[in-house]
């Protein structure tokens, strides 16, 4: 008797957690490889645009908004022309008359958030951004559970627990490398700058979730390369056209602008398809190696020390990702589906319908809806 009370309750365990009649074939499929691949592709071209960055700061090049717009222009020209060439309610003047101010805020919160982490540098230490940065994690699973209607089981708290234990091994291994860069003149205002960061970057990617989800990539990225040139533009022009007329411009300074600008143009093109495969918070988390990768070419690369809770923090980000992607999480919403017919965008419908498998008889309720977002982050930084 008191066996079978037993195995009862560690299988309500096991069901209010979502790992109810889970094995290891359940967990690691073909699809979480897939997602684990795309999410460490994205923290490679963050990589890229930290390593140049570092580069241009070597140089004496600090104009983050200037390589923002450059990226925002790209984004212009590709995503909003094609946006031109439509016709109907999906062509441009027919989204602006419509909803122009949805886009506003959205480029908004994007240029803004961008310009408020890189500006946290200049009154606060590196191992509080690291730290601080996280803060976007919590603040996007609030905004979806509230806006996108997302319903996370225990696991996914307890993923997310997992993936910032590992970014705490990671700023362990910063501090006793010596690494604790930045500045000191105002913490309390160079720590609000990333929290503020972490809040925008937050609320750009649930709208970028819900905009990819339920109507256009191409869209999204069009309206934000129009917006994001617009407001980064008018930055540029009002803070930064003397440190740009400063510039020593050779080939080197060029192709580095150039790096930098490629790596964000393929991160903001490439991260609306993981986005639709598997949700705004899961690639945040995917995200957070970022900084490994970073660290990993800064050995090679500027000579930092090495440390071997380096290597532990990659392994327990990995862990904790794996875990929020072993069970999906449910929308009370349903989803509309995107409205064009782009190759990116097949691919992640056909990834996302393959998801559906995870859906177990045992957890399925008539009065539950049936629309499953399969989870898998982010911020930053956009």
């Amino acid at each position: 008797m008191e066996r079978h009370e037993e195995e009862r309750l560690c299988g309500k365990c096991r069901v209010d957690c979502g790992l109810h009649s889970y094995n290891l074939r359940d967990i690691f499929t073909w699809r979480l490889l897939k997602t684990i691949a795309m999410g460490q592709i994205l923290s490679l071209l963050i990589c890229g645009t930290a390593v140049s960055c570092q580069y241009l700061a070597d140089a004496g090049v600090e104009t983050p908004m200037l390589q923002s717009f450059l990226n925002y222009v790209l984004l212009l020209l590709f995503y909003t022309t094609i946006l031109s060439t439509r016709k109907g309610d999906r062509n441009i003047l027919h989204i602006l008359k419509t909803k122009w101010w949805k886009y506003l805020v959205m480029g908004l919160a994007d240029v803004e958030a961008n310009y408020a982490v890189v500006k946290a540098y200049q009154f606060t230490t590196l191992t509080s951004i690291q730290l601080l940065d996280c803060f976007v994690i919590p603040v996007l699973m609030l905004l979806s559970w509230f806006l996108l209607k997302t319903r996370y089981r225990m696991i996914h708290f307890v993923a997310v627990m997992v993936c910032l234990l590992g970014v705490g091994a990671m700023v362990g291994a910063d501090i006793l490398a010596g690494r604790d860069q930045g500045s000191t003149s105002d913490v309390v205002l160079g720590d609000g700058l990333v929290l503020l960061s972490a809040v925008l970057y937050a609320v750009s990617n649930v709208c970028q979730e819900y905009t990819v989800k339920n109507l256009s990539r191409v869209e999204f990225l069009g309206m934000m390369g129009l917006f994001g040139t617009l407001i980064s533009g008018i930055q540029l022009t009002v803070l930064e056209i003397g440190a740009v007329q400063a510039i020593k411009w050779d080939f080197r300074i060029s192709m580095l602008f150039a790096v930098y600008a490629l790596c964000m143009y393929a991160l903001y093109s490439f991260m609306p398809v993981v986005v639709k495969m598997t949700s705004a918070t899961a690639v945040n988390l995917s995200l957070l190696t970022a900084d490994l990768f970073s660290l990993f070419c800064g050995i090679f690369l500027f000579h930092y020390t090495f440390s071997a809770l380096y290597i532990i923090s990659f392994v327990v980000i990995t862990a904790g990702f794996v875990l929020f992607n072993a069970v999906p999480t449910y929308s009370a919403l349903p989803e509309s589906g995107s409205s064009e017919d782009d190759p990116a965008e097949v691919f992640a419908d056909h990834t996302a319908e393959s998801s559906s498998d995870h859906l177990l008889p045992a957890e399925k309720d008539p009065q539950r809806p049936e629309t499953l977002i399969p989870a898998a982050a982010a911020a930053a930084a956009l």
